[in-house]
C-alpha cells in the first residue's frame, strides 16, 4: 500500500509491505525502515480505548530486502519474524543442506534455521541480536 504523508511543508511517499507483519517494513521515499508499534494503556481521559506508540528505525545494511541481494535464488530466507540469537555459519565456509545456519527466537521459542541447500556462504546478511522479518534474506550463497 502506498501513502502520501505530509509533515510540515514536506510530503513523503510511504509504502507499507505488510501492515500485519511485525516489525512493519515501511519505505519512505525509497529508504526502508522497520516500524515498531507498541500498545500501551489508555489515557485516563479516554476510558476503554487503547493508544499506540510508534517508533521507527532505519533498516541496517545487513538486513537488505530480497531485491537487494544479487541473486535471490541464492539466499536463505527467514521462515518467520523474530530475533537472531546465534549464527553458526560464516562467509567462505563450505556448508551442507540441513545444517543449522542460525537460531531465531520468536515468541520466547528458539527456532533452528537450517540451510535448504549446500554450497559456499558468500555473505551473512544479519547479526546476532538483530530483528528480522518474515522472508528476509539471512544468508547468501556463492552462485
Amino acid at each position: 500500500m502506498k501513502y502520501n504523508v505530509t509533515i510540515g511543508e514536506k510530503t513523503y511517499t510511504v509504502e507499507i509491505e505488510d501492515i500485519n507483519q511485525r516489525p512493519v517494513i515501511a519505505r519512505v521515499d525509497g529508504e526502508a525502515f522497520q516500524v515498531f508499534i507498541e500498545r500501551r494503556a489508555a489515557e485516563p481521559s479516554s476510558p476503554g480505548k487503547d493508544s499506540a506508540s510508534i517508533t521507527a528505525k532505519p533498516v541496517s545494511v545487513a538486513s537488505l530486502p530480497l531485491s537487494k541481494v544479487e541473486n535471490a535464488g541464492n539466499a536463505l530466507l527467514s521462515p518467520l519474524p523474530g530475533t537472531v540469537v546465534e549464527i553458526f555459519v560464516k562467509p567462505g565456509e563450505q556448508v551442507e543442506a540441513g545444517q543449522v545456519a542460525l537460531i531465531i527466537e520468536a515468541m520466547k521459542m528458539k527456532n533452528s534455521i537450517r540451510l535448504v541447500r549446500g554450497g559456499v556462504i558468500k555473505r551473512v546478511l544479519v547479526n546476532a541480536g538483530q530483528t528480522v522479518a518474515h522472508r528476509q534474506p539471512l544468508v547468501e550463497f556463492e552462485p
